[in-house]
C-alpha cells in the first residue's frame, strides 16, 4: 500500500490550502505586525510547497509509469504560478493592504494603487483586458496545439480529416487521434476545455458589462 499514491490528490489539495494561507500569513505579517523580515519566511514556504507539489507529481509518475490527469493537473498550477499567479497574488496584496489598512487606521496604499483600483472599476477597461488576455490565449492555444497536432500526424489531409470529424474526442487515450501520444492527447483535451470556458469568460465582460 502506497499512501502517497491512494491520497495523491487529497495531498495536492492540501498543499495548494497551505500555499494559499502562506500567501495570506505573508500580507497577515507583513502588514498588520509590521515583520517584514517574517513576512519573507512566508514567500519561502510557497515556494517550497511548489516545489514539493512538483515532486509528488513527479512521484505518482514514476510510480505508476504514466502521465496521467493529476500530473497534468498539477503542471498547469505550476505553470499558473509563474505566469498568470504572479498577477494574482499582485491582486491579493493591494485588496490585503487595503483591508489592514483600514483595521490599523493607517494608509497603506499608494496613489499608483488607486490608479489602478479605479481602471479596474472601469467597466471598459476591464473589457479590453480581458480580450487582449483572450487573445493571447487564442494565439498560444492554436499554436501549441498545431504542433502537437503536425507531430502526431503525416499529412494535411490527415489533419484536415481530424478538423471535420472531432469524434475522436471521445476516445480515451491518444489512439485515432492527431495527438502523438497519450501525454499530448489528455494535455490537449484538457487545455481545449479550459481555453473555452476561459474564452467564454473573458468575452462575457464585453458581451454583458457591469454598469
Amino acid at each position: 500500500m502506497d499512501i502517497i499514491l491512494d491520497y495523491n490528490w487529497e495531498l495536492f489539495i492540501s498543499i495548494e490550502v497551505l500555499s494559499l494561507g502562506s500567501l495570506i500569513l505573508f500580507g497577515i505579517f507583513r502588514y498588520f505586525f509590521k515583520k517584514t523580515r517574517y513576512s519573507l519566511m512566508f514567500i519561502f514556504l510557497f515556494l517550497f510547497l511548489l516545489i514539493i507539489e512538483g515532486l509528488l507529481g513527479l512521484y505518482v509518475y514514476r510510480q505508476t509509469g504514466e502521465i496521467s490527469t493529476f500530473q497534468i493537473v498539477i503542471i498547469i498550477f505550476i505553470i499558473y504560478a509563474f505566469t498568470f499567479g504572479i498577477l494574482d497574488f499582485i491582486k491579493l496584496d493591494r485588496w490585503m493592504r487595503k483591508k489592514i489598512g483600514k483595521l490599523r487606521g493607517v494608509e497603506l496604499l499608494t496613489d499608483k494603487d488607486y490608479e489602478i483600483i479605479e481602471k479596474n472599476n472601469n467597466p471598459k477597461y476591464i473589457a479590453k483586458k480581458y480580450r487582449v488576455s483572450s487573445y493571447i490565449h487564442l494565439v498560444l492555444f492554436i499554436t501549441v496545439q498545431a504542433i502537437l497536432w503536425v507531430i502526431g500526424t503525416e499529412s494535411l489531409a490527415e489533419i484536415k480529416m481530424y478538423l471535420s470529424d472531432f469524434s475522436w474526442l471521445g476516445n480515451e487515450n491518444a489512439k485515432g487521434s492527431p495527438y502523438p501520444n497519450d501525454a499530448a492527447f489528455a494535455i490537449g483535451v484538457i487545455w481545449g476545455i479550459v481555453f473555452i470556458a476561459d474564452f467564454i469568460y473573458s468575452w462575457s465582460y464585453t458581451l454583458f458589462p457591469k454598469k
